[in-house]
């Protein structure tokens, strides 16, 4: 074996370059092996706190059969917003490509790649991924990036640290194939402020929810295979265990809108709590031919919860499913709506608000979809054929009157929920000034900012629309240095919220036009 250690300029880079050779015949008159197999490793590595061991800043670069190491701590937002302290980081409109590396951090708010800014791309496959602390993902994209992975084994162990994983500005993210882990506290396989679409990959959460979104964001699931397991809460805020959240924090880190999660196809595997909560957003979710396995009685749950102003902070959500078979209870509470609509042979087994009148509620069943009953059930307005409903002995109350089995309905959707405070909520947080999750006490995925502004005041550095701002004048990346700037909050990493600039949906094919 042949070895040669090549110091690189700067600290960043080690080659380690590495020759095997098999035996072979030397030819005295022709110099060379008859047989060789040649490996070659280059090994990119940095220790300081705050720096990167790769780091693209406006250009076109290229890496393949590399091994990148990073070890140092950042306890800056800087980290989260920015990519200080990632071991690969990508920005000012740099396009990164990496091909078969292997990828390690150990330190505190070391996410491994790293995507930011507008027109910044990385591009990544046939890679492994892992990371050992907190608030350390293994794919991040903030302030409008772009993240493409394929085919990557992405394992993360600490907290606040999603597999996947974004924060303030978002981006876009396409993931094809792989495996992708998370297993410390409030960390989710996703954890969305971006539009994250993940297609032919496995997904596992070991401790928080499987998928979270904040704000006008979304998560797309295509033939994905995702287990949840959440055992461990992130925050006081709520004492309910799920398997995908969407939520507002009003933190600053998504905009305020439609949180958006879809997913065909796959199967959606859930070890505890319910499957699905929304609270203090707007929300679509769309379900077609998943294969469910639960772990409760408990599928759809849209309520209040310590997140944004009291009484204005339920979920207003459309539910479309498609397709589909689906069983579990269903609770809407006073502050919130729920528009469902069953679609293309859908069978629903399940309760509706059984203990009585709550949030409105509108049901819209197609011809060749059926709701059966396992409890008494309350709605608003019902949309269905005479042969949409099976009671099975018990009663649908429709707007107060006991609904005839066997006839038709016709009804209208309702409207969103509207507080007599909602007009001057927008931005407000609750009453103990921690809108958005702390550190140690997040939802999922993000750790938590701890420095919420006043009521109806963007964090410091935001604009009213709620832009990512440009990151600061002399920050540290890549040299080491630490710290926030002045004026910064925290680094307020929350669940995402719908798609980054989305406008809603239009009703689904089907949905009652009045």
């Amino acid at each position: 074996m042949l070895a040669a250690n090549v110091a690189a300029c700067g600290s960043n880079k080690t080659a380690e370059t590495t020759v095997e050779a098999t035996e072979g015949k030397i030819d005295a008159e022709t110099p060379a092996m008859e047989s060789k197999t040649e490996s070659v490793k280059e090994t990119y590595e940095n220790n300081e706190d705050g720096g990167h061991a790769i780091h693209a800043d406006g250009e076109d670069a290229e890496y393949e059969n590399i091994e990148v190491k990073k070890t140092g701590d950042s306890n800056s937002e800087e980290a989260d917003f920015y990519g200080e302290n990632a071991a690969v980081f990508a920005e000012n409109g740099a396009t990164l490509t990496i091909k078969n590396a292997e990828i390690t951090t150990d330190g505190s708010h070391a996410n491994a790649v790293f995507s930011y800014g507008e027109g910044t791309t990385v591009n990544i496959s046939d890679s492994k991924i892992r990371t050992t602390s907190n608030n350390s993902g293994g794919l991040m994209t903030t302030g409008g990036g772009t993240m493409n992975a394929e085919n990557l084994d992405v394992i993360t162990q600490g907290g606040s640290s999603a597999a996947i994983r974004s924060d303030r500005g978002g981006g876009t993210v396409n993931v094809t194939g792989g495996y992708y882990e998370a297993n410390g506290k409030g960390s989710p396989a996703v954890y969305s402020t971006a539009d994250i679409t993940v297609k032919d990959a496995e997904l596992v959460s070991n401790s928080a929810q499987g998928i979270v979104v904040e704000g006008k964001n979304s998560v797309t699931l295509d033939n994905v295979s995702l287990t949840a397991n959440n055992v461990t809460k992130n925050s006081d805020k709520s004492s309910v265990y799920q398997a995908v959240m969407l939520y507002q924090s009003m933190s600053g880190d998504a905009d305020e809108g439609t949180a958006s999660f879809r997913m065909t196809g796959g199967s959606l595997i859930n070890k505890n709590g319910g499957m699905f909560y929304i609270n203090n957003t707007k929300a679509e979710i769309e379900i077609e031919d998943v294969d469910f396995t639960y772990a409760s009685d408990d599928f759809l749950r849209i309520e209040a919860a310590g997140w944004g102003r009291e009484g204005s902070n339920g979920g207003q959500v459309t539910f479309t499913a498609a397709k589909q078979n689906f069983e579990g209870n269903t609770i809407v509470d006073s502050i919130s709506t729920l528009n469902m609509y069953l679609n293309d042979g859908t069978l629903y087994s399940g309760s509706i608000n059984t203990d009585g009148v709550a949030g409105a509620v509108y049901v819209e069943i197609s011809d060749d979809s059926t709701w059966t009953l396992t409890g008494d059930s309350y709605i608003t307005s019902l949309t269905c054929d005479e042969d949409a409903i099976d009671l099975d002995g018990f009663t649908l109350y429709v707007n107060g009157e006991a609904y005839s089995e066997g006839t038709e309905s016709k009804g209208t959707a309702v409207e969103a929920y509207k507080s007599e405070a909602s007009d001057d909520s927008k931005g407000q947080r609750p009453e103990d000034g921690q809108g958005g999750p702390q550190q140690g006490e997040a939802p999922s995925g993000k750790p938590g900012d701890g420095q919420a502004p006043a009521d109806g005041q963007a964090p410091a550095g935001m604009s009213d629309g709620q832009q990512p701002p440009e990151k600061p004048e002399g920050d540290a990346q890549g040299n080491g240095q630490g710290g926030a700037p002045m004026g910064m909050p925290g680094d307020g990493q929350t669940p995402p919220d719908g798609a980054n600039g989305q406008q809603p949906p239009e009703m689904p094919t089907g949905a009652a036009a009045n």
